[in-house]
């Protein structure tokens, strides 16, 4: 008889099948179960997309999410809002949502105004610092916690000081299937009268498959007759990005072991039905994954649920599930003892078929009926939990409490300006100037925004090349004799100089260091790290504070990914008492400067020590910047409150007035992105309203009232001239605005989803 409940609506959000991936297959199981036996509770789905055209869902799916746009996570909170849901049910995992750490489902959560309840397929024991504040936030938010292991009910109580009360442990759910012999199933795959290992699942290298190969020739030696099947296509992340090589890796392995007779491969994503079969056909389930921090996994239970014998590395789940004689544990990396366990299985029928009914008899509480059942219960807690403390107040918003209007990103100067050997420096109007040449200091900025971007979600295949050329660039720039950058290069590819500037030379650095904590690709990082590491120790002779200052922030964003490096460590010991010492020396009670003129790119020098102070946890290099950064934007504002950059026409000397004109774009960028590290450090408001009063700058909030930022184009002017604007759009100017707008969105992103700000 179908059940009732109180609750007619639930809207599941997460991933959702045909896309490939265990929460998708999760929760489309998971909201047909509750479908199947709630009849009465309609189950509309909100999936999220991972790539721009999304997939052919099936007619539930009634709102659409990409992956990494804010605003489509805020129109989905709209539509759950005005839908009549009783309950959200949220299938939680770090890598499926954009921001940092998935933060974007933040912004979502806080729109609504119903009960949430969340599954959390990730509990980390040691998390980073962006996974902990979304977990806190996240746990804030929800309204009730499902987690699948009462090990995950320990990390979020003891870790995440998770309200015991909110607390739900409901087993990954798994389809009922009869207990039945092996053999039953073994001819539908050709291997009757063979024992049958089994893996299944979306292939990638934490699986440790390698590891189970490598245990194959013990097993045969015993049991010639063994067949390891290994079941799933590569993740579709890692196809993306590597293309088939681990697979191949593993097929060569086989080969090379002398073991290819006795393995197969099936490279496709099977559906449940078959997918039940190939469980039911083996003989054990092997599970050898390389780390213990795996809170749930899909695989294990259902293998296990279905009543298969499994020989598991000691990862949380598999410790928690396979005790009591339900399964044995391997150490971590250790083929060898795969060999020992499932020989000793094989040839022990009557252990082997005990462990099988030991699970089998467990899965019967796993099984999906009842995991609905369950749920059910979780969403009426919710609600009933929820009517107590309230429902929150109506979604419309006064112009005050809304996010502000962002430009759409537009790229096309950019790669206009962009040829195979790198960025053009100059544009007469809005055409390349060939003339003028290449320089290193705007393809390292270059490099900086493609980077900035592909983390903010933007990436694009032609970006990607695009990146990988300014890269190129910054590479053939580094004079390795001298161990300094060139800078200015002619249209035909000769550089015109030994060595640039010592400002083009931190700006490399800065690029270098990026590359390093966030290309995400293995060359790429090593090139970076490379000339970093090359091109770093000239800097400490350098007389030029912007170049400290660029350098610094470079060396910031290295020890973000190698925090032990001593002599980066030291370098940026030596650069921000070097700033210190210029502070002090040129500074009074009126002047809070770090030079005699404030010149151009004026906001680096403040930004390096804020950025600096707070990653070494020093307060006075905090203050220091903070105070001289506060002095700086004070006199760059006009009489009217809007951003007026110190000109270029005179700069502005000690004891004399700063020069109005002409305004430049680098100054304005450079302003944007300190008020933001300094908002992000100190938590004070009065830091968002400088970056916006900066940015606006950009759009028409200027002298002239008009806007340097061209939109037809994606281009910015080159200046702001006492009576006019420059006509030029520049690679200079272009990549100031572009990186203004990139910071800019993430500022907003953050406090679009997080309350507080990063560090707090």
């Amino acid at each position: 008889m179908p059940l009732t409940s109180a609750i007619r609506k639930v809207a599941f959000l997460g991933d959702y099948l045909p896309r490939k991936c265990g929460i998708a297959t999760f929760t489309t199981d998971l909201r047909c179960a509750v479908a199947a036996e709630f009849p009465s509770i309609q189950c509309p789905v909100v999936p999220v997309n991972d790539i721009e055209e999304g997939y052919d869902y099936p007619k539930e799916v009634r709102f659409e999410i990409a992956e990494q746009d804010l605003p489509s996570y805020l129109r989905a909170a709209d539509f759950l809002n005005i839908s009549d849901v009783d309950v959200v049910c949220l299938e939680h995992e770090f890598g499926i949502f954009g921001g940092a750490a998935g933060s974007h489902v933040l912004a979502l959560l806080r729109e609504l105004r119903m009960p949430i309840v969340t599954t959390l397929h990730t509990v980390l024991r040691e998390p980073n610092a962006d996974q902990r504040r979304v977990m806190r936030e996240l746990i804030r938010l929800t309204t009730r916690l499902v987690v699948m292991s009462e090990r995950g009910h320990e990390f979020l109580r003891d870790v995440y000081q998770a309200p015991e009360s909110k607390i739900d442990v409901i087993p990954h759910g798994i389809p009922d299937m009869p207990f039945a012999d092996p053999n039953f199933f073994k001819d539908e795959f050709a291997v009757a009268g063979k024992q049958v290992l089994l893996t299944f699942g979306l292939l990638s290298p934490n699986k440790g498959i390698e590891f189970a190969l490598r245990a194959l020739p013990g097993i045969i030696r015993e049991f010639p007759n063994v067949v390891y099947i290994v079941l799933g296509q590569t993740h579709p992340s890692l196809l993306r990005n590597e293309g088939e090589a681990y697979r191949l890796s593993l097929e060569r392995l086989a080969k090379d072991l002398g073991v290819q007779k006795n393995v197969v491969f099936f490279n496709r994503f099977v559906e449940l039905d078959e997918l039940m079969r190939f469980i039911g056909a083996a003989d054990i389930y092997l599970t050898p994954y390389l780390t213990e921090a795996q809170i749930t996994s899909g695989t294990l239970a259902y293998a296990f649920g279905a009543g298969n014998a499994v020989v598991s590395t000691p990862y949380w789940h598999a410790a928690e599930l396979l005790t009591e004689e339900r399964g044995k544990l391997v150490p971590f990396r250790d083929a060898n003892a795969i060999a020992t366990a499932v020989v000793e299985l094989l040839r022990d029928d009557t252990t082997r078929h005990s462990m099988r009914k030991n699970a089998y008899k467990l899965g019967r509480d796993m099984i999906w009926s009842r995991v609905a059942q369950l749920y059910v219960k979780s969403f009426e807690q919710a609600r009933s939990d929820h009517s107590f403390v309230g429902t929150k107040s109506s979604p419309i918003k006064t112009l005050d409490e809304q996010p502000g209007q962002l430009p759409e990103f537009k790229l096309d100067h950019l790669f206009r300006l962009s040829d195979s050997t790198g960025m053009f420096q100059h544009a007469s109007f809005t055409v390349p100037n060939f003339a003028e040449g290449y320089c290193t200091d705007d393809n390292a900025r270059a490099l900086v925004l493609a980077l900035m971007l592909k983390k903010l979600g933007h990436g694009s295949p032609r970006l990607g090349e695009s990146a990988s050329t300014y890269a190129a660039f910054l590479n053939y720039a580094f004079n390795r004799e001298r161990k300094r950058f060139r800078n200015f290069m002619s249209f035909d590819r000769r550089w015109v100089e030994q060595f640039g500037s010592e400002d083009c030379h931190g700006h490399a650095l800065w690029a270098l260091g990026l590359c390093v904590a966030q290309a995400g690709h293995s060359s790429f990082q090593m090139l970076a790290a490379r000339l970093f590491e090359q091109a770093m120790p000239a800097v400490v002779e350098f007389s030029s504070p912007r170049a400290w200052a660029l350098t610094l922030i470079g060396i910031d964003e290295y020890l973000r990914r190698l925090s032990g490096d001593r002599r980066v460590t030291q370098c940026r010991e030596q650069l921000t008492a070097k700033l210190v010492q210029r502070y002090n020396d040129a500074a009074t009670d009126d002047w809070y400067w770090f030079e005699d003129t404030v010149s151009y790119a004026n906001a680096k020098l403040p930004h390096a020590l804020i950025l600096s102070g707070r990653s070494m946890a020093d307060a006075s290099l905090l203050e220091l910047g903070v105070k001289s950064l506060r002095w700086l934007v004070k006199v760059q504002t006009s009489e009217a409150g809007s951003f007026r950059p110190i000109g270029s026409n005179g700069f502005y000397p000690r004891g004399k007035k700063p020069a109005l004109f002409d305004q430049q774009p680098i100054e304005a960028q450079a302003t944007v992105s300190a008020c933001i590290e300094a908002y992000q450090a100190t938590n004070d408001a009065f830091w968002i309203a400088e970056a916006r009063r900066a940015f606006e700058w950009f759009l028409g909030r200027n002298d002239l009232g008009i806007a340097l930022y061209d939109s037809t184009t994606g281009g910015c002017r080159d200046g702001l001239h006492i009576d006019r604007l420059s006509q030029n759009q520049g690679a200079e100017s272009t990549l100031a605005f572009l990186l203004a707008l990139t910071e800019m969105e993430g500022l907003q992103n953050m406090l679009t989803s997080f309350k507080e700000p990063h560090g707090k």
